[in-house]
This record gives structure tokens, C-alpha cells and sequence, in this order.
């Protein structure tokens, strides 16, 4: 793939997730797709190698409070920061459009958030991803910067995901896959997604983020609170409190969906961009 961004998609694909993130109660825009990278070959069965990036998450990744999985971003040796960026580096060397969807969805997953703890390592210590400003002027965290290089494109991370990942897949667990490296996101998982268990994965993903309290606090008064997440892309989720509603009781245990029925609506919403150290 040549480069082929416009200067005209860019922009919307940023108005987009401002309108997004900006949003207010459960309502939200739908998503750009960034065409190019709709293609794939179903007939393709070459499965793309992620032992090294999973064998860095088994290290890493310890399990905290309320679910929360950690990373200990202090302790990464320089021999294994060095094989993170091998690792980026050969994703950036895949045409990935050639291969089939479920190859490319756990591509693009493994890839936004190998990229996301590089940017962390390469700046930390921080107290949040929110403070690394690299994106340029008066734009909030790296989301925003040309980080990596795939088919001979410059992508950002906002690119995968909001012009990638969520509008060719238009999957709401997109939302368990990707990570911000913040206390508030669903969990970066122990292990790599890979073709043939990322749908397992995301929905190991949705469970365990939906029956914390990071997804739904329900008060002694029975009022729920939920992640910013499903009001930020409430699109993905139906687009109404209903939406939002009728997915988490899809995820929800047998307690939890007792309590939402109860409760019948949601009341609001909380987010923690604490790093997740």
C-alpha cells in the first residue's frame, strides 16, 4: 500500500473523535472507516508470530486492585525495551491487508497496544498518559502522532483505532482490546490476541471489565455509575442509554444484571487516567 491519507480524511477522522470524547450522555457519532484498510483475503490462513510481544506481557502484567492487571513499567530491562520495538517493528514490516479478518483484528489490537507501552517506557515516569504531549500544539497525549509505519503509511493511534479497528469491525468489544495504559481502561491482557482466540479474548475482556466497578459501581442506593467509555462511544453500544444497557447486562454476572434491571437506568458515568503501574 502506498501512502494514500488525505489531509481531508485526517480531519475528519479528528473531528470525529473530538466529537466523540467531547460527547454527553449516551450519544455519540458514528465512526470514519479509513477505506484502504477495509481489504482482506478471507481464503489467506497464515497466522502473524505475537510470541514475543506476549512472552513481554506474561513479565509484566500483574494483577491489582479491583481486577485492574498492572504493568510494571520501572522494571522493563533495556534488553526487553529493545525487543518491544523489534517486535513494532515487525509488525510495521507485514502487509497486513493481505491476510484474513480475525489475523488482522489481533494485528491491529497487539499493535496499538505494544505501540502505547513504547510510549509510555519511552517517557515514563508519568503520572498519566494524558501528560505525554508529543501530538503537537494543543493537542492532549500521544494519541495524535504518526507513531508507526504500516504498507508505507504513517499511522497515529487514534488512526487504528477510530479509523481502523472501530469502524471496519464495528465491534463494541473493540473496546476490551485496545489499552490507554490508564486504571480507567479495560484490562491489558496477560496474553497476545491471536486470529484464532481474539473473539474469546475480547470476551474474557468484557466480562471481567463490566463486573468491576472500573465498568459498573452500583451505590448502596442503587445508583449505577458506569466507565466514560460507553458514553465517549456510545455509538458502538447502541447509541442510548438502552444500548448501552442491553451490552452490559450481555457481559454482566448473574448479580450485577439482578442489580442494572433494578436499577433500570444508568446515572452516571466516572473514568480513572491514573497510569495503570
Amino acid at each position: 500500500m502506498s501512502p494514500r491519507a488525505t489531509a481531508f480524511s485526517r480531519i475528519i477522522a479528528l473531528i470525529t473523535v473530538w466529537l466523540v470524547v467531547s460527547g454527553f450522555g449516551f450519544s455519540s457519532r458514528a465512526p470514519q472507516a479509513w477505506e484502504d484498510w477495509a481489504q482482506s483475503n478471507p481464503q489467506d490462513n497464515r497466522v502473524i508470530d505475537h510470541r514475543q510481544w506476549d512472552a513481554l506481557l506474561k513479565k509484566y502484567i500483574k494483577p491489582g486492585k479491583a481486577g485492574l492487571n498492572t504493568f510494571a513499567y520501572g522494571k522493563v530491562t533495556a534488553a526487553d525495551k529493545a525487543a518491544l520495538q523489534t517486535y513494532i517493528t515487525s509488525l510495521e514490516r507485514i502487509e497486513v491487508t493481505g491476510y484474513n479478518m480475525n489475523e488482522q483484528m489481533a494485528y491491529w489490537l497487539n499493535l496499538y497496544n505494544a505501540v502505547t507501552i513504547k510510549v509510555v517506557l519511552d517517557h515514563y515516569p508519568v503520572k498519566t498518559i494524558r501528560d505525554i504531549d508529543i501530538s503537537g500544539f494543543l493537542k492532549n497525549g500521544p494519541w495524535q502522532k504518526e507513531l508507526v509505519t504500516v504498507e508505507e503509511t504513517p499511522l497515529t493511534l487514534d488512526d487504528i483505532e477510530h479509523a481502523i479497528l472501530r469502524p471496519i469491525w464495528k465491534d463494541p468489544r473493540i473496546h476490551y482490546g485496545v489499552n490507554c495504559a490508564s486504571v480507567g481502561c479495560p484490562n491489558l491482557q496477560t496474553s497476545a490476541f491471536t486470529g484464532k482466540t481474539v473473539s474469546a479474548q475480547l470476551d474474557a475482556g468484557a466480562k471481567a471489565f463490566i463486573n468491576s466497578t472500573r465498568g459498573v459501581d452500583i451505590s448502596n442506593r442503587g445508583t449505577v455509575s458506569v466507565s466514560s467509555i460507553y458514553s465517549w462511544f456510545a455509538y458502538d453500544f447502541g447509541n442510548s442509554e438502552a444500548g448501552v444497557m442491553q451490552h452490559l447486562l450481555q457481559f454482566a454476572n448473574p448479580d450485577l444484571a439482578e442489580k442494572l434491571t433494578r436499577a433500570g437506568r444508568l446515572s452516571d458515568t466516572h473514568y480513572d487516567w491514573a497510569l495503570n503501574e
